[in-house]
């Protein structure tokens, strides 16, 4: 088993008056080379959003870009025509493939948005550029793993990855097991409330943990806590 922990007070940081993000992993004027990416896990921004404020139109490409607004609602619109608002239990995902252009804003003019904002490597580049989005219900997460994000479940989006997310509402003292979807993927686990132990490891709010070369995951619940397990091929091509 490898492991790597990346604590929630070492993430990277930026404030401006409108925005205040944690970075996991290395973006804009953050750089840590010990901190680029996790397998085809390139980004996971941590992003609180003043009302009103937001990510003007830019562009990208050859990424899968994955949004789970944690509370408030993001209005998003993009170059294919999109215009659509996620809510608190939507997941959002945006292949840019060839290219795309979008915009990210808070939907509320008076109270904050925080939402997750991530990116993973594409399985097959320059595909035509495409969107999903769907609602899914916080009950049948309870101490259980609900799978928002695969390349092959028509009750989640589609990712252009070998990749899964799942979520996960533990009740204090549950304990349970998660295996490891395919073979060479490794999983990186963002405690979102809480804290859990996973595979011994004690993990606190925000706290991350990436695991590869095993099987499964032995997750256990000290509190209630809520956790995010991203399930991503380690090689990167």
């Amino acid at each position: 088993m490898k492991t790597i922990l990346h604590a929630a007070d070492r993430r990277g940081h930026v404030s401006f008056d409108w925005l205040n993000s944690h970075h996991s992993f290395s973006f804009g004027h953050y750089h840590d080379p010990e901190k680029v990416h996790f397998g085809m896990l390139r980004v996971l921004n941590d992003d609180v959003i003043t009302g009103g404020s937001g990510f003007g139109t830019h562009p990208h490409d050859n990424m899968e870009i994955v949004s789970i607004p944690l509370y408030g609602a993001i209005e998003h619109k993009d170059s294919t025509g999109t215009n659509a608002v996620i809510n608190e239990n939507d997941v959002q995902i945006m292949s840019a493939g060839t290219g795309i252009k979008h915009s990210e804003y808070n939907h509320y003019k008076d109270k904050e948005t925080n939402f997750l904002q991530i990116w993973v490597f594409p399985k097959e580049r320059n595909i035509a550029p495409r969107y999903d989005q769907k609602t899914f219900k916080p009950e049948e997460r309870i101490n259980q793993f609900q799978t928002v994000v695969a390349p092959d479940d028509d009750n989640a989006v589609w990712i252009n990855q070998d990749g899964w997310f799942s979520l996960a509402n533990l009740r204090s003292d549950f304990s349970t097991t998660y295996k490891i979807k395919k073979e060479g993927n490794g999983v990186y686990v963002f405690v979102l409330e809480g804290n859990v132990t996973v595979n011994g490891q004690s993990l606190f709010k925000r706290d991350a943990f990436g695991v590869w070369d095993v099987d499964a995951l032995d997750i256990a619940a000290i509190t209630d806590a809520e956790i995010l397990l991203i399930d991503v091929p380690m090689k990167v091509e």
